[in-house]
């Protein structure tokens, strides 16, 4: 008998306990309403925060691309597939962060991966929120630097540990804004902590960039933060910008460096240059027009006073990301699907992504809904409430 054998008892081992996951088939474009299964469906589950993934604007960029560079890059960044798309989108992340250079990495997990296991190795530490992003964390357990735990946003805890030895070199991760509490990390603490035990802080901003600070800059606001209190800042495209990729922006020395040590930068084709082109587009809007985090944040406290209303609890948070913690996982499994027969799309989110016994609803405002739309997954949600919720 095989070591592989038992695969389909794991596999049934999962669906008795409500934890296994199947994909759905979207039969059309990124959009508030997408069409499932025949039907349409309210989507409140996508991280396409500002609404730019389907935005013609945006579109048209893309093609403008495609028709200049071609659909593919053909090779890493150091081999022959750097463009000058690529270096334009770079500065023009260098400006947007108010840092000296950006990098492009072809997704965050390769940028959180690379980053940290080029930053720290044998020898050193790396301290990490216990609620970081998967990415972040695999990023410092196979870093070969002594990992270390703290509670979720507990400075006090992190001092404890920072100060128990030294070592060559000490690394500080968080979020920005962690996905799945909606929360934000303490960063005033985060960078006094680094400072004084010579510590560098790097931060995740993928859902805080585009939608926080002036112009969309994010949560690390270079008018607030400079590369001394954060020399490591990393951000995602694949959400409120709506494109695709990631970068890591800091001095001239972090850029160089990663670019010889990063091993999932060398190693890695680079993402297409049409792709860069639609991201500078996005960027150009994402500055200039502030309605959309304006009007973001009028829908965040429209579904956080209707959902108090109707007696959901919700976790404090002020950010598009809103979970309604439920516990169990076959209960978030049951709600959501209960929500969508209502016509409302909301995955259940469950373990290993949070910790056990916390599983989800994960909601997801963005700035493509409307007043409306958020009064009919309020309406779905005292449906649900009354016929699967009860005792929640």
């Amino acid at each position: 008998m095989s070591a592989f054998d038992d695969i389909p008892d794991q596999l049934a081992r999962l669906k008795q306990r409500g934890m296994y996951r199947r994909r759905r088939v979207i039969d059309s474009a990124l959009a508030p309403e997408v069409a499932i299964g025949g039907g349409h469906v309210l989507n409140f589950c996508s991280n396409d925060y500002l609404g730019l993934a389907n935005d013609e604007r945006i579109r048209d960029a893309f093609k403008a691309g495609v028709d200049r560079w071609g659909v593919g890059a053909g090779a890493s960044h150091l081999v022959c597939g750097h463009t000058a798309a690529h270096h334009e989108l770079e500065e023009a992340l260098a400006d947007f962060t108010g840092r000296p250079r950006a990098l492009l990495f072809s997704n965050g997990y390769a940028a959180n991966l690379g980053t940290i296991n080029a930053l720290v190795g044998a020898h050193d530490r790396v301290f990490e929120d216990r609620l970081n992003h998967a990415s972040l964390l695999d990023g410092g357990w196979v870093s070969r630097a002594a990992f270390h735990w703290y509670e979720h946003a507990n400075i006090g805890d992190l001092e404890q540990g920072l100060a128990a030895q030294a070592s060559h070199r000490t690394l500080i991760v968080s979020d920005g804004t962690f996905s799945m509490d909606g929360d934000q990390a303490p960063l005033d603490e985060l960078v006094s902590a680094g400072r004084r035990h010579d510590a560098w802080v790097m931060i995740d901003d993928a859902h805080g960039f585009g939608v926080h600070g002036p112009r969309g800059c994010g949560l690390v606001d270079p008018a607030r933060y400079g590369l001394a209190d954060v020399p490591v800042l990393m951000a995602t495209l694949g959400k409120a910008v709506g494109t695709f990729g990631a970068f890591v922006a800091g001095d001239e020395a972090l850029i160089e460096f990663l670019i010889q040590r990063a091993r999932n930068y060398i190693y890695t084709t680079a993402l297409p240059s049409a792709v860069a082109v639609a991201t500078l587009k996005s960027l150009e809007i994402i500055a200039d027009e502030e309605w959309r985090r304006t009007h973001l944040q009028a829908l965040i406290r429209r579904f956080r006073s209707g959902a108090e209303r109707i007696g959901w609890d919700l976790l404090p948070s002020d950010t598009p990301i809103q979970p309604l913690v439920v516990g169990e996982s076959g209960h978030a499994v049951a709600l959501s699907q209960a929500l969508e027969a209502r016509g409302v799309l909301i995955t259940a989110i469950r373990p290993p992504t949070v910790p056990a016994g916390t599983a989800r609803l994960r909601i997801t405002l963005t700035a493509g809904h409307s007043e409306a739309d958020v009064d009919r997954l309020l309406a779905a949600l005292a449906e649900v409430r009354e016929t699967v919720a009860e005792g929640c």
